[in-house]
């Protein structure tokens, strides 16, 4: 006896801006199969599976993508072999992304790859550890002060903002409207703000309207707080 299954998907995450829409896609689609046929099957696998179909559709496997898609929160992937670690995010805090409307390259991912460094200073390296470690350290003490002030990337950043239209104006508004940090969301262009629940996030998000503006690019602002991950939902 063969079993067949067909999918649809009607997704609301933009492909190609930084959002991990590939991600999405292989992380419903594995939940539901769990599911569906009663696999019980834990969080490694799970994630190992979407990065399977990851693969299928985006052309290369991003376990940090499929990671959050699948469980939520904040995690953190490690390979060879794979180990995934899930850390539960404060319940202040708080993101504002901006999409702006732009044409994105075909293969965007492997193109905005191609712009990060092949060798990089010793001391960059270690402010970015520094900065990661700081980061976990923020999630695990429930401090979305130390998160947003750890938010600071010295390598891929710098490498990628030229590909961002108004990045530099874009980050410069949301600090000074209140966000802890700024930086570009997964391969760009979609620039990502770390704040809390209690700010004034709708100043922030217009800030960072703003930012585009002034390279004359329109954008689109979401607000929203970390997810608890796929989960099905029964009609």
């Amino acid at each position: 006896m063969k079993d067949g299954v067909e999918i649809k998907i009607k997704k609301g995450v933009p492909a190609g801006f930084g959002m991990g829409s590939s991600a999405a896609s292989a992380a419903a689609a594995v939940i539901a199969f769990n599911q569906m046929f009663e696999l019980k099957l834990d969080d490694n696998a799970l994630v190992e599976f979407a990065g399977f179909g990851e693969k299928a559709s985006a052309g290369s496997v991003h376990y940090d993508n499929v990671a959050a898609s699948v469980l939520g929160g904040f995690v953190i992937v490690r390979t060879n072999p794979l180990n995934v670690i899930k850390i539960e995010p404060p319940m202040n805090l708080r993101m504002c992304i901006a999409v702006p409307t732009l044409e994105v390259p075909k293969k965007k991912t492997k193109v905005s790859r191609g712009v990060i460094p092949k060798k990089v200073r010793l001391g960059d390296s270690i402010a970015n550890l520094s900065n990661a470690a700081a980061i976990v350290a923020g999630f695990m003490r429930k401090d979305t002060d130390l998160i947003g002030k750890s938010i600071k990337d010295v390598i891929v950043e710098p490498a990628r903002q030229h590909m961002i239209p108004g990045f530099i104006k874009v980050k410069e508004n949301a600090l000074k409207a209140g966000a802890l940090g700024v930086t570009i969301s997964g391969a760009g262009p979609s620039v990502i703000a770390f704040s809390k629940s209690n700010a004034d996030l709708k100043k922030i998000a217009l800030a960072m309207s703003k930012g585009f503006a002034s390279a004359n690019t329109k954008c689109q602002t979401v607000i929203c707080k970390p997810s608890k991950g796929a989960i099905v939902i029964k009609k």
